[in-house]
């Protein structure tokens, strides 16, 4: 996916759920703080979001220009609507939004979830593609040890769960991880 992609599922999510703000919580969420991020880190072509002001609106998205739609088949990406459920976040998350809003969004603002904040919900969700995900955005500087430290503390998660991102985390900055790949 590439930003004015992203750009797009903000405007036509924002248009379907009569929402200004579309909040994005996927590993495309990236191209919010990275316009220009390694194509590594952009080869899904879902966007996973949410009307900020009508979640319930989530679910018609999702049918307009979900996987399968027509939308889909016409330009080869698509949104996912999900619920602000869907992701496990730091506390004050919503702070840290990286605001996307130009003529390509139409006036509807994207509202992408920050790198260290998209990387701490990759951690926990803990599928081989979020951990490919996360030695990338580490590997390419996209994400610091020290932030990640930090928001991982100010992640509310079982102690068992949380020494376990730790060691994820710490793994993804060792020298030979970096270099590797």
């Amino acid at each position: 996916m590439t930003r004015s992609e992203l750009e797009h599922l903000i405007r036509t999510s924002g248009a379907i759920a009569n929402d200004d703000e579309i909040i994005i919580i996927g590993s495309q969420a990236i191209l919010g703080q990275f316009p220009d991020a390694p194509d590594i880190l952009c080869m899904s072509m879902e966007a996973d979001l949410y009307p900020r002001h009508h979640t319930e609106m989530a679910i018609l998205v999702d049918g307009a220009i979900g996987e399968g739609s027509s939308f889909h088949e016409l330009y080869g990406y698509y949104a996912q609507g999900v619920g602000p459920e869907t992701a496990v976040l730091p506390r004050g998350w919503e702070k840290r939004l990286v605001r996307v809003f130009n003529e390509n969004t139409g006036g509807v603002a994207g509202l992408c979830i920050e790198a260290h904040d998209l990387a701490i919900s990759k951690y926990v969700a803990g599928r081989p593609k979020d951990l490919e995900f996360t030695r990338e955005l580490a590997r390419h500087g996209l994400t610091q040890l020290a932030t990640l430290r930090q928001r991982l503390t100010a992640t509310k998660l079982s102690r068992p769960l949380k020494d376990l991102i730790k060691a994820r985390i710490e793994s993804d900055f060792k020298p030979a991880a970096i270099r590797k790949r």
